[in-house]
Parts: structure tokens; C-alpha cells; sequence
């Protein structure tokens, strides 16, 4: 199983090769999801490749944040470069960049991003077939899901082994951006989740999780089928990835983890201990934890000491063969090779007659022994030795460090990734027609009013003789999938299936896992926000997929919206609770009751007396924010759409009928509520980078 380590630094890079890891990912100055992170110039990174391939220890490289279109250039070119160099993957969440990698490099190993959320059979089996060759998988699945993607999809499973677990589903947040314009799908990620949140009957700290720690049971993860364990933690020190990278290398190898070396590990960084509910399948209360001045002050000096230890030497793994030459009235010859068949040959001085005592194989052996500071440790030695001759053991030794060294800089060549240059093609500006406007509604308790919708998406567990229904009576109803389906795909599939045969053809997707069973089912699939669509790319993407059209990120400004090309219809979130999180494990059900099967959508208060309504759908909960998205006053800014999405919730039926009402009459500012928010369409997110 390949141990995958986190190195955001040059230092947690050389902890990582030395202390076990198969493989190490990494991040370049922009474009990476861990911004925070010291991450590696384009100089360090080539220095850090080729110092992974000479000890054969792969680089993947994440280029995983999503992009707008004025960044693509830049992207393309600095993957260009990862290509000189190579790199042995890259990890993307971006599918409008996926898509243009596939076409300029179609050699380059991509792996999908944990940020792709994806967690059923059919989001994996549509990456695989989209040409990704990894999908890291979402971390809250439990064994047996990984293992039901494992039976039904050919692609490498990367899991999650030993870390930090975000309250969301990776790629499905947005309370960082929303609450304080530091987008995680930009890297820029605030962790408002780590403060004080607090649910009916919890601990007060009801977003945040304790760390994941499947270590010691690296083999339930393998028989599962994942092939490769991830560490979590380029934030993180170099100690703390010495000692997860040791202690995975223990686990993979069969051999029993040092129980100090796992007390150190939980020193040098926990929040309450750790937790394995998700691969168990068990969530709940005891998943709950977080970093206390208690956890910080077990990382002690002396325990960093320690795992400073494991990286202070070279891992000497790599076998080499040597031959020496030592012949009469010739130049000392000798050979080293690797078990790749590389070979480093050096001459040393012609030797002299012995006058005291002559060389013997063993001195040789001996000295050619000698590989301490080097990651080669010596298999096989060979000796052809005249009788009677000597030179100085001073003189092997330069040779043997010669070769050494010389078969150490063949190791970290590799030959470049081939790259077509082709001028992609500019996407027009998009020409909309008249804003026609969507609907999604929790109930089906619709009003009448909303037959003058284009569509009504009400939820895909709906009585099939509902849906019969109101369609009978005059309503645009479409189905929207919950964007958790974490063990239900079947269970959706009926779903999708019963109400086709009801007359539903359109069905609301806000995940890939959700597109593709909806496509499957040979429904009309209109893409959600959730998609994170940020790029003209990505957008036409998932129209090359099957899609008929798609919402575009929230996330985006209406500016950035409005100049996305390309003929695929498209539209925008305009009115309703902007949903900040996607939870596997409710923060409403952190009680010591459990799940409380709440009748009304349950609230979480932060420390300012701020509440956060909580709502169920599917297999997980949406954490949805404190007031509602409201561009009612300013349609007029809203261009080049081709719809609009109305998203209702927690409003009342009055307050429904009302909203829409106004919106369909334009009436402006009288639409908007007492309390909103523009959400991102004015402000935009936080950059490094220069925003187009």
C-alpha cells in the first residue's frame, strides 16, 4: 500500500522520504489548496523532484483550487513546467482545467481531488471514465462504501489515513468564503469552523471534529480497496509528518508500530484524541473534539527531539551492487549499480606494489560498505584483485562517494511529459435571452403561483402520485438529488427511476455523483451551484458530459459570472439561504441524546448570538446561512444569464408565494426581505493572485 505524506515545506519533504513515505504531495506559490502553507517556489520544486525520483519516492503535485478564466493561462503554463520536470501526477479539482490537461497532456497522471467530493460508485466511475486515474475519495465514507466504489469502479482508491477532518464535505463548503471572503476552494480557507458553534444539547464546538487516525488499522483500509493512505497536514510540522509517515511505514510493512512512536504522534498534534467513525460507519457525539491547551503542550521539546530522530539520517533503501577493478599497472575501476539497471563507473589511481601488507577482499568489502549518509545500503559486492598490490583506503573511499553520487543524479532524471501546444479556442461571449426563473422548495406544498416557474424542483423522495400530480395540475415539476448520497445511490436510483415513470424528465444535480446517476437514468440534468463551475472550461465540460445547463458558482462576482463564454445556458443563485456546509455527521445531533429526528429545522448559535438554521436531506445535513441571498434590488446587474434560482427553506408559505410574486413582477427593492445579504456577487473572495 503506498504511504502518500504532506510536505509543505523543504523540511517536511525530507521527513517524508526519510521516514518511509512511497509518495509525497505537494504544492507550488498559487493555485494550491493548502495557500497557507510555505509550498515550493518553481526552483524548490524542481530541487524537490529530483530529490524524491533519486530515492525513488513519488511527486504529486496539487494544482487543486478552482480557477476563473483569466487564470487558465497561467495555470497551463505552470503545469507545463511540472511536465519538464516531471512530476508523477497532479491532483485538480477543477474540471475546466481537468478537461484542457487532457488535451495538452494527455500523458500526465491526474488524480481527482478529495475537493471533487466524490462518494458513490457512479461519481467515481465518471471520473475514471473522464481519463482520471485516482480519485482521492471523500473522507467521510466508512469502509464499506469505499469498498462498494472499490467492486464498481477500475480506478486507484486514495483514502484519507491519518489527519484533520473538515465539518464539510471537501469542495462543498463555503462558510469560510461566504462569512469572510477566504474561499477553501481557493486554498484560502479560515477555519471559522473551529470556533465556538453551538447546537441544541452539544459541547459548544459543534463544527469541529477531532483528527482521523486509521493507522494501526491500515489493513481494514487496504481490504477495502484503497491502494494508497494519505496523510493529512501540509500545514503541518516536519515532526508531525515524520511521525505519521513512520508509523503508516510500520503498519503497511506488517510490522508492529512502536507504541511510543504512536504516543508521540498524538503529542505532537490531536484535538481530543482521535476518531475512526467515519470508516466505522459510527458518527455521532464522540467525533467531536478540539485542540485544547492540554493537546498543545504534550508536543513538548523532548518529544519533538525525538521525532527530529527519524529524519536526521538518510533511509538507506535503495540496494546497490558494486564491482571493484584492482589489476596491475592500471587504473582502479569501480562500477555501482542499481536494482534499475542504472550505473555509475569512476577511476581512481593505478596501484602500487605492496610493501607491507596487501589489499584483501575484505578491506574492500569493507570500505565499500561504507554507504552511511546515503540512501543506498550495499547488497553485493564483487572484487577482482591482483595479489600484492595496495592503495589508499582513502582513495576507495572517494571513489565509492563518486559513484554514489553520479548514480544518484541518474536516478532523479526522468524524461519530460510531452505537451501539444494548441491555441484553445475562444469561447464568445454568451448571448441570454429574457431571465426566466427555478424554483427549489423542501415541501411540496407548492404555491400556484409557482406554475409561472420555468421549473420547481421539489425532493427526490417525493410520492410518485405527488409528482403525478403536480404535474396534472400545471407545475414545471423537476426532482432535485441531495447532494450527499453517501450509501444510497440504489436507493436514489429508485427513487429516480419511480418518478420518471411518474412523467419527472428534469432532475437538479449538485455533484457529479449526482449528474452521472441522474444521466444514467436518462433524465434532464440541470446542474447546481455546487458544481463550483467558476471557468467558461468547466462549464462546457459538463455540457460535453450530458448536462442541458448549469448554475454557476456562488462563489463567483456577478463581473466574473457575466464574462464566463460559451453557448451552455446558465444561471445564478439570486434568492435564499446560501447552504455553507455539507455535514455527514450532523452538528445538530452532537447531544447526548444523539439524532433528535428534529420536526423543525434545529439552529446552531455562534459567539456572537448569531443562528445558522440546520436542515436533513439525503444522507447528510446543510448547514445554511444566518440570513438569506437576495439580489431582488438589483436584477439589473444580473446579465448574460439565462435563468435564475429561487432556493426556499425555512420561509413560510407566505413569505414563498410573496417572494416570488415580486420577483416575477420586478418589483425590486419590495421583494427583498428585512435582513440578506449580497453574498460574494459584489465583494468576491480573497486572492494571492490578481483577479482578472
Amino acid at each position: 500500500m503506498e504511504i502518500l505524506a504532506p510536505s509543505g515545506s523543504s523540511e517536511s519533504l525530507k521527513a517524508a522520504v526519510r521516514a518511509g513515505a512511497n509518495a509525497v504531495y505537494l504544492g507550488g506559490a498559487r493555485f494550491s489548496a493548502r495557500a497557507g502553507a510555505k509550498n515550493f517556489s518553481d526552483d524548490e520544486l524542481r530541487q524537490a523532484v529530483r530529490y524524491c525520483h533519486a530515492r525513488n519516492v513519488k511527486v504529486y503535485l496539487a494544482v487543486n483550487t478552482l480557477l476563473l478564466d483569466g487564470e487558465l493561462a497561467a495555470a497551463l503554463d505552470f503545469v507545463r513546467f511540472a511536465c519538464s520536470l516531471p512530476v508523477d501526477a497532479l491532483l485538480v479539482q477543477d474540471m475546466g482545467l481537468a478537461s484542457l490537461l487532457l488535451r495538452h497532456a494527455p500523458a500526465l497522471r491526474l488524480h481527482a481531488s478529495t475537493q471533487t467530493g466524490v462518494h458513490t460508485p457512479s461519481g467515481a466511475r465518471a471520473l475514471y471514465d473522464i481519463g482520471f486515474k485516482r480519485v482521492v475519495l471523500a473522507r467521510e465514507l466508512s469502509l464499506k462504501e469505499i469498498a462498494d466504489i472499490h467492486r464498481a469502479c477500475p480506478a486507484e482508491l486514495e483514502t484519507f489515513v491519518h489527519g484533520a477532518l473538515c465539518m464539510s464535505v471537501s469542495g462543498q463548503c463555503y462558510f469560510s468564503s461566504v462569512l469572510g471572503s477566504r474561499s477553501g476552494n481557493r486554498g484560502m480557507c479560515a477555519q471559522p469552523c473551529r470556533l465556538p458553534f453551538s447546537a441544541p444539547g452539544g459541547t459548544g464546538h459543534d463544527l469541529s471534529l477531532k483528527d482521523l487516525s486509521m493507522i494501526p488499522r491500515l489493513s481494514d483500509l487496504s481490504e477495502a480497496g484503497a491502494m494508497c493512505a494519505k496523510i493529512e497536514g501540509r500545514l503541518k510540522r516536519p515532526e508531525y509528518v515524520a511521525a505519521a509517515s513512520a508509523a503508516c511505514r510500520y503498519a503497511a510493512d506488517g510490522k508492529e508500530i512502536p507504541p511510543e512512536l504512536l504516543k508521540n504522534l498524538g503529542a505532537v498534534f490531536s484535538r481530543s484524541g482521535f476518531t475512526t467513525g467515519y470508516p466505522d460507519g459510527k458518527r455521532g457525539r464522540e467525533m467531536f473534539g478540539v485542540r485544547s491547551k492540554e493537546n498543545a503542550a504534550a508536543a513538548t521539546g523532548e518529544v519533538l527531539s525525538s521525532l527530529r530522530n527519524l529524519y536526521s539520517k538518510e533511509l538507506m533503501n535503495i540496494p546497490v551492487d558494486f564491482a571493484l577493478k584492482i589489476k596491475y599497472n592500471k587504473p582502479m575501476q569501480l562500477t555501482a549499480a542499481d536494482p534499475c539497471g542504472r550505473k555509475a563507473t569512476v577511476c581512481g589511481a593505478v596501484p602500487e606494489q605492496a610493501l607491507h601488507r596487501a589489499l584483501d577482499r575484505e578491506r574492500c568489502n569493507a570500505q565499500l560498505a561504507k554507504t552511511g549518509g546515503t540512501p543506498f545500503s550495499t547488497a553485493h559486492i564483487e572484487v577482482e584483485l591482483d595479489e600484492g598490490l595496495a592503495a589508499p583506503v582513502s582513495e576507495l573511499n572517494r571513489m565509492r562517494r563518486e559513484a554514489l553520487g553520479i548514480l544518484l543524479e541518474q536516478r532523479a532524471e526522468r524524461p519530460e511529459i510531452p505537451w501539444k501546444d494548441f491555441a484553445d479556442a475562444d469561447q464568445p461571449p454568451h448571448r441570454a435571452g429574457p431571465l426566466r426563473f427555478r424554483a427549489r422548495f423542501s415541501h411540496t406544498n407548492l404555491p400556484e403561483i409557482a406554475k409561472k416557474l420555468e421549473l420547481c424542483y421539489v425532493p427526490y423522495n417525493t410520492d410518485p402520485h405527488r409528482l403525478a400530480g403536480l404535474l396534472k395540475e400545471g407545475f414545471s415539476a423537476a426532482v432535485e438529488l441531495p447532494r450527499g448520497m453517501f450509501g444510497m445511490e440504489e436507493t436514489v436510483r429508485r427513487r429516480l427511476e419511480n418518478a420518471k415513470a411518474a412523467g419527472v424528465t428534469d432532475v437538479w444535480a449538485g455533484t457529479l455523483d449526482g449528474v452521472q446517476l441522474a444521466l444514467d437514468c436518462g433524465l434532464t440534468v440541470h446542474g447546481g451551484f455546487s458544481l463550483n463551475i467558476t471557468n467558461t472550461p468547466a462549464l462546457e465540460f459538463y455540457h460535453s458530459l450530458g448536462i442541458a445547463d448549469s448554475e454557476l458558482s456562488f462563489e463567483l462576482t456577478l463581473r466574473q459570472a457575466a464574462h464566463i463564454g460559451g453557448d451552455t445556458p446558465r444561471g445564478l443563485f439570486l434568492y435564499g439561504r446560501l447552504p455553507l456546509m455539507l455535514c455527514r455527521n450532523c452538528p445538530a445531533a452532537n447531544s447526548s441524546s444523539g439524532c433528535l429526528s428534529c420536526k423543525t429545522p434545529p439552529e446552531l448559535t455562534d459567539r456572537r448570538g448569531i443562528k445558522f438554521p440546520v436542515q436533513c436531506y439525503g444522507a447528510c445535513s446543510e448547514v445554511l446561512n444566518s440570513v438569506p441571498l437576495s439580489l431582488s434590488g438589483r436584477m439589473h446587474d444580473v446579465v448574460h444569464m439565462d435563468f435564475g434560482l429561487l432556493r426556499f427553506s425555512t420561509e413560510t408559505p407566505g413569505e414563498t408565494e410573496q417572494i416570488i410574486q415580486q420577483i416575477l413582477n420586478g418589483t425590486g427593492k419590495n421583494a427583498e426581505p428585512n435582513s440578506f445579504t449580497r453574498g460574494l456577487y459584489y465583494r468576491g473572495f480573497a486572492a494571492r493572485q490578481e483577479e482578472p
